[in-house]
């Protein structure tokens, strides 16, 4: 067994094969974050991407995706905006964790949402989060009979109000399941600029290498890891976006948004609507909805996966270092998160601040 470090750009023809024909035979969902594809995206953006690939009988057997940063750190791939993370092996292959990253030469490597089912990562995880999804295989008139059953009186309400749009609506409503237009992507990307910074929230597409790499997902084409753009207009005026990434049979929900004039139709759960059947038409069977809870996830979801977060530490100066600079902040955000009472006087705070920086 050898292993060798490379730049994702630098994965050989065979390599890239092989990591694709691993993750078909995973037995979780085909989540487009975990293709090769993926990475080699970030790497265009981020330059300090790597991939470590073991070999075994001169056959690449297994691929450890992550980007590295000074003094021993690292992170997975996509840190902070990819929804699925981890290693792509051989069945039965299961390097330990501290010596992964050794051959890396990582003393520490921190994921958010790693895929359930690494065992090579089994006892890393702090804490684990539910990512709701919405299961379309058999069909979206049979999800739809679910909601009617399960979520009555949110399907009853977002379909009327679909419908009101459409009477009192200066054009036509339509949908686009997979737009391609730029201009399209740019009104998204200000409609969730603005929404992160009316809620105090980070804007993640104020960082140039997320802007970056989410216009360089929208013109990717490959059968693991496409981007998708779904809008919803009123004649030619967008008023609700939606971008992710799919493979052959999910949907990874990412960045949603809407014009803020049209909030009384609820543009973005009608968009919700229409992506799932549009999905289950193109031979999809799930939209992942990603971690974090939303009222809107609740009422849409069929199920749920499980995501961790936390990370891998050598033993070691760096390593110390690296876990002493990370862990107390993360135990005072685990404080607030379990105890909702205070996570809602925060977001209100947040909320303030805000508005305050609005009026000035």
């Amino acid at each position: 067994m050898s292993v060798r470090v490379v730049r994702p750009g630098e994965l050989r023809e065979r390599e890239v094969e092989v990591w694709r024909e691993l993750r078909a035979k995973a037995d979780g969902p085909a989540n487009p974050f975990m293709e090769p594809e993926f990475t080699r995206a970030v790497a265009e953006v981020r330059p300090r991407s790597r991939v470590a690939v073991w070999w075994e009988d001169g056959e690449p057997v297994g691929f450890f995706p992550y980007e590295k940063g000074l003094f021993g750190g690292g992170r997975a791939i996509g840190f902070g905006v990819s929804d699925s993370q981890g290693a792509v092996l051989r069945s039965g292959l299961r390097p330990g964790a501290r010596a992964l990253l050794r051959a890396c030469g990582l003393a520490v490597w921190q994921f958010d949402n790693l895929e359930d089912g690494q065992p090579v990562f089994e006892g890393a995880a702090t804490e684990s989060f539910a990512s709701p999804v919405i299961d379309v295989g058999e069909g979206y008139a049979a999800y739809e009979a679910l909601l009617r059953v399960q979520s009555p009186k949110f399907l009853r309400t977002t379909l009327a109000k679909e419908r009101k749009l459409g009477r009192q609506a200066d054009g036509e409503v339509r949908f686009v399941f997979d737009e391609r237009d730029p201009a399209a992507l740019r009104t998204l990307m200000a409609w969730k600029s603005a929404q992160y910074r009316r809620t105090g929230r980070g804007d993640r597409f104020a960082q140039e290498w997320i802007s970056a790499l989410v216009r360089r997902l929208h013109t990717l084409r490959t059968p693991g890891c496409s981007g998708v753009l779904s809008v919803l207009y009123v004649g030619e005026r967008p008023i609700a976006a939606h971008f992710g990434l799919r493979s052959r049979t999910v949907l990874s929900c990412w960045f949603p948004a809407y014009d803020p004039e049209f909030a009384k139709y609820s543009p973005g759960l009608v968009l919700h609507l229409r992506m799932a059947e549009a999905a289950a038409a193109a031979g999809i069977g799930m939209l992942d909805l990603g971690r974090g809870a939303a009222e809107y996830k609740d009422a849409l979801k069929t199920g749920e996966l499980t995501v961790h977060e936390g990370a891998v530490v050598r033993p070691g100066v760096l390593g110390a270092v690296h876990w002493l600079r990370r862990e107390p902040p993360l135990r005072v955000h685990r404080f607030v998160r379990t105890r909702p009472a205070l996570a809602a006087r925060g977001r209100a705070v947040l909320n303030g601040l805000a508005r305050l920086r609005g009026h000035r």
